[in-house]
């Protein structure tokens, strides 16, 4: 049971933050988005998951081309 929670640990504290960031963007809480991933998901067979990796690794390329600079010269 210590490893269930553990893994459980692991992928609310490092996972992707799709839904936190998606949340912060439109100003409701994490949990809604949540809820409704899991609710598309469970309504159309997958495809709410299927979305939620998409936008998992859009934002991940995103963060990777859009990093922040202090000056012209970081380069």
């Amino acid at each position: 049971m210590s490893f269930f929670y553990n893994l459980l640990y692991y992928f609310q504290k490092r996972g992707f933050e799709v839904c936190r960031r998606i949340a912060e963007r439109m100003g409701i809480r994490a949990k809604v988005v949540r809820i409704t991933f899991i609710y598309l998901t469970f309504a159309t067979l997958g495809f709410g998951f299927a979305l939620y990796l998409f936008i998992a690794f859009w934002l991940g390329i995103k963060d990777l081309v859009y990093t922040k600079r202090t000056s012209v010269f970081d380069l």
